[in-house]
Formats: C-alpha cells, structure tokens, sequence
C-alpha cells in the first residue's frame, strides 16, 4: 500500500488523528517530544510549522519512538505523516507577537494567559514559542502588543520542508482574500502534487455560503487530494467541555450538507452519501469530548486534528529534562496521549 492510499485508508475509516504541534510553534525539541508521546499513542498526524529544523526534529521523535516501541509492548504500523502549516496575512495561525517596550507597563497579564509560555517575566518574548493565538494582545491594558505575519516563501521553504521529511502541507486560509488565497493554494499543489493537501477554514470571515464556495474552489485545484479542516474556533482547546469544541462539529455539519449528503427520496431527509466527496477533520477547540459530541450531533468526519488539549494533557510529561533517560515517564505521558487519540477515534490498529 502506497502512503496516499495509507492516509485514504485512515480517512475512508474515519480513524485519522492529527495532532498539532503548532504552525507558529518553533520550539524543535518540544515538537520532538510531542511526537515521541503521540506516535507511541497512535496518532497518524503531526502537524507543524514549515521550518525544516522543525521538520526534523519531529521526524526524529517519531524515529525515536519506533526504537522503543517494541521495548515498552507498542507495536507499530502505520507511521504518521508530518504535514507543514503555512497561512496568509492574517491567519490567526502563521502569525507572531510583537511587544512594544515603549508601551508596556510590565503588568505581566500577558504572562499569566500565554499558552506556550512564550512570554518571560521579564515581559520578553520567545519568538520560536508564540503561536498567534492572541490572547496576550487581548488582555494588554495598554495595547502594548501587535502581530506580524510569520511569511514563508513556498517556492523555497516547502520544497525544502519535504526533502526534511514532511509529506502533507495544509494552507491555512481563514482571511477574507479569496482571489490570492486560491493563488496560494495552485502553489501548494503543484509543490505537493502527489500528495494529500488541506486546506484549513472557520466562519469568522466568511458566511456559509462563502464557505462552500471556497471549499469548491479549492477541490477543483486539488481533486482527491483535499482534506478540508474544519476550525471552529481557532486555537481555543483550553478547556474540556461540550461548548468549546461545538464551533468544529457544527462547522464540519455545514460542509458535510453541502457535500457529503443528499436528499433520501423515501424518508425525504438528508443522508450521507456512500462516499464522500469532502474529507474532513475538526479542528479548533477540539478536545477529548469532540467526537462525543459530534456523534450525538450525528456529524460524520473522517478525523480530528488537537492542537491546545492535546500539549496541555502531555504538559508536564515533555516538561521534565530526564524525558529521554525516563521509560516510566513516557509509558505515563503515552497513556494520556493516548486516552484522547481513543476518546476521538477509538481503538486503532497500530
């Protein structure tokens, strides 16, 4: 089986589970460890930022994680596929902070709410941290903090991402720029023509009409490649409940009765389709209740994509400078990864 019928494979059976490892976030040891937990946990994804070190790092982790495997009783087959992350001007995503020490009063609210701890005490910023999410330039009582888009050159950066080890690239294209957007993403295809491509959307620019056109727009570039992420609100996994991840299911629900289901003439409701035209993934508050929740909305998607929850659960585990001399460690850090990569798609077969 070639590795695009391997990720068909997971996709037709709806057990494809990515985790995210941020596509600002470029801290390579961090993303080493986090795939090092989830590989082991039988995530198929790592998604991260298109910087080739990074690349590595992740390639390495997953590297490293086959070698014990064996050794801690996890057998492994399927081995997960690295995709880079890149976005347009505005994409919440591909952006980093900018603090301006003219303007900053040193109230350190900033600190208290950064996810990624990308902001010291001192009130300096970790660059290679930050991941855009924004909830620094949200608390600031100064409006001491901007954003600047993190530009990548795709003609040269993605290519080189690839020959690192990445497979898959997403574009993500939650802006209200359709024309340069679909520039973008003719240039993610034809660097990446073999292989699957997503694109990843949410509505807070965009109506549900514009949605389904965009969606459209993008097939027609991509064919069978396309995978649709469904972000319902980005970079928002902080919390395990129902409402914090119901943006992602009800965003997946207006694709898939747009796409993927039709009219049933005898019971005159909408069914789905023997095959789906749209592959979807959730993403964007998505947690270890995501598919609870989706399932009871009767939502069919093909896999789910955990960015915030998942590093939160493994926190304290990628935390601990021993991390590597310390199988006990990675045994218990697995065992959480794992409980949300279940909790998502069930039980896999490695």
């Amino acid at each position: 089986m070639t590795r695009f019928e391997e990720i068909q494979s997971l996709l037709d059976k709806c057990k494809y589970f990515k985790l995210v490892c941020g596509a600002g976030n470029e801290d390579a040891e961090e993303v080493k460890k986090l795939a090092v937990l989830y590989t082991l946990a039988g995530a198929k994804g790592m998604d991260v930022s298109a910087n080739t070190e990074v690349v590595k790092s992740c390639k390495e982790g997953i590297d490293y994680a086959y070698s014990i495997a064996e050794s801690i009783g996890i057998k492994l087959k399927i081995r997960p596929f690295i995709t880079v992350s890149v976005g347009m001007p505005g994409d919440h995503h591909v952006r980093k902070a900018v603090i301006d020490s003219q303007k900053c009063i040193k109230c350190r609210q900033c600190v208290g709410v950064c996810p990624t701890k990308a902001i010291t005490q001192d009130v300096e910023l970790i660059t290679q941290k930050c991941i855009g999410c924004g909830n620094c330039g949200a608390i600031c009582p100064v409006n001491a903090i901007s954003y600047m888009h993190n530009k990548k050159a795709l003609y040269e950066i993605l290519p080189a991402c690839i020959n690192a080890g990445a497979e898959q690239v997403e574009l993500h294209a939650a802006v209200d720029e359709d024309s340069l957007i679909m520039e973008e993403w003719k240039t993610v295809s034809e660097i990446n023509p073999n292989s699957h491509i997503s694109m990843c959307l949410d509505r807070l620019h965009l109506s549900n009409f514009a949605l389904e056109e965009r969606i459209k727009k993008a097939k027609q570039i991509a064919g069978e490649r396309l995978i649709i992420q469904a972000d319902g609100y980005p970079m928002s996994g902080g919390k395990d409940d129902f409402n914090t991840t119901l943006q992602a299911v009800a965003t997946a629900d207006v694709i898939n009765k747009k796409f993927n289901m039709e009219l049933d003439r005898q019971t005159k409701t909408l069914a789905y389709k023997s095959r789906n035209e749209i592959n979807i993934l959730l993403s964007g508050g998505t947690n270890s209740l995501t598919n609870a929740l989706a399932k009871q909305c009767g939502v069919k998607v093909q896999g789910v994509s955990i960015g915030t929850f998942g590093r939160k659960v493994v926190k304290d585990v990628i935390s601990s400078a021993d991390f590597y001399n310390d199988k006990k460690l990675i045994m218990h850090g697995c065992s959480l990864a794992k409980k949300l990569v279940t909790a998502n798609i069930g039980e896999i077969d490695g």
